[in-house]
């Protein structure tokens, strides 16, 4: 197997749920070793656990003094920690920065909750669609006659946690071993959903957002950019922005009437819109693919997750792996020299002790 780019990067996970896996795993493809401390007794090592692939476990309870030692000398090797558990938590297990830090001042701490370390929320529960509907994000989400839709949990566990998350721990980790001192990293899923957003803010200062739903560019509102039901009940989308692109979205789907020529009119876009779903539902999903698709159109079928793995373009990148059975998605993004791998399948509880205490130098 080839090393990654992180492949000298040590990692301690506190076994959690959603965006802490999935950090784990973005940290694991790209060649760190990913130790994840679970509880006894816990279920694991499931192949279609595909957030828990590529690293290790050791099973620690942590309402037992010899394993919280245990897990603090693991700490002491590691040059980044990940936990996902509600502000307070890791204090009490005797676990919290300040311990940390103290056996290991190099230790990059990454902490991620829902709302943040701090603020009248800290100490609440809540999910994805609560943070990121608290940043404007959710507002802005689906069409003008129907409630702001949930867009899976893509923007705040996965976006705007594990990947700032990642990005944070990696920042952290350059600074330390050049300063010599480590940090803690407060991950906020509020915080990370509200950079996500961070054009869409500046589009609004400037008058060219509105807080309508399906009223703006990038929303659905645009009949240039949206999604269209071919003639077999498929999808296709549409996102020929550009004068040049739109030109050609004109010419393939024989756009003649004159009303299509003022692209930027945005009272026209309603009307338009109706004239181009009309369109669209004319041919099949494949007729229309035949037609646009590789062309500057800025076209792609609709394609669903039974879908994906089979497209050629996918196929030919290998944008999908299996493993033990499983579809899933390949280690992301891509180095020439050092690329990302997975290390293996999602652990069994547990079942790496002797084999993590010898590679990390324990008794």
């Amino acid at each position: 197997m080839q090393k990654g780019p992180l492949d000298s990067v040590r990692i301690i996970e506190f076994a959690s749920i959603g965006p802490g896996p999935f950090c784990g795993m973005l940290l694991s493809d790209l060649g760190a070793d990913v130790i994840r401390i679970d509880r006894p007794g816990a279920r694991g090592g499931f192949p279609s656990d595909v957030t828990s692939r590529g690293r290790r476990s050791i099973a620690l309870n942590l309402k037992e003094a010899a394993d919280i030692e245990l897990a603090l000398q693991l700490i002491s090797k590691a040059d980044g920690l990940i936990e996902g558990y509600r502000p307070g938590v890791m204090e009490r297990n005797g676990l919290g920065p300040d311990v940390a830090l103290k056996r290991n001042p190099k230790l990059v701490y990454g902490r991620m909750t829902g709302w943040g370390q701090t603020g009248p929320l800290a100490h609440a529960a809540g999910h994805d669609l609560n943070y990121i509907a608290l940043t404007g994000a959710l507002h802005a989400m689906g069409r003008s006659d129907s409630p702001p839709s949930p867009p899976l949990n893509l923007v705040g566990d996965y976006g705007g946690g594990a990947l700032y998350l990642a990005f944070g721990l990696c920042a952290g980790i350059l600074n330390a071993r050049a300063t010599g001192e480590g940090q803690v990293i407060d991950c906020a899923m509020t915080d990370g959903a509200a950079s996500l957003s961070a054009m869409f803010y500046g589009l609004r200062a400037m008058g060219l957002w509105h807080d309508e739903r399906e009223a703006n560019l990038l929303d659905g509102g645009a009949h240039f950019y949206d999604t269209y039901e071919c003639q077999d009940r498929k999808w296709v989308s549409i996102g020929s922005l550009e004068p040049q692109f739109y030109a050609l979205l004109r010419e393939k789907a024989g756009l003649t009437d004159p009303a299509f020529d003022t692209q930027m009119d945005r009272q026209n876009w309603p009307q338009l819109k109706e004239k181009l779903a009309t369109i669209f539902k004319t041919k099949t999903r494949q007729e229309w693919c035949e037609i646009m698709e590789g062309s500057d159109v800025c076209f792609a079928p609709v394609l669903s997750m039974a879908e994906a793995p089979a497209h050629a373009h996918n196929k030919a990148r290998q944008t999908f792996i299996e493993i033990a059975g499983v579809t899933q998605p390949a280690p992301a993004p891509r180095f020439s020299k050092t690329p990302g791998s997975v290390q293996g399948p999602p652990p069994a509880i547990g079942a790496h002790r002797e084999e993590i205490l010898k590679d990390w130098g324990l008794n």
